[in-house]
């Protein structure tokens, strides 16, 4: 069983409905007990992406604000 990326930061940022602490959206978070392992692993490879993508810019936020 693949195991939630939750990081107990559970706050969604409101341009992209993305969590600034696992950066998974809504849609992967109300979903993911759903999920079977390869799509949980499709998803954590997408969350990777993202935060090689730089924390503001892929949460979609301003640096600053």
């Amino acid at each position: 069983m693949v195991k939630s990326p939750c990081v107990e930061v559970c706050q969604l940022n409101t341009g992209r409905a993305m969590c600034i602490g696992c950066f998974r959206t809504l849609d992967e978070i109300a979903r993911w007990s759903e999920m079977d392992d390869a799509q949980r692993e499709a998803v954590l490879a997408a969350l990777a992406k993202r935060r090689l993508a730089g924390d503001a810019a892929a949460l979609g936020w301003e640096r600053g604000s």
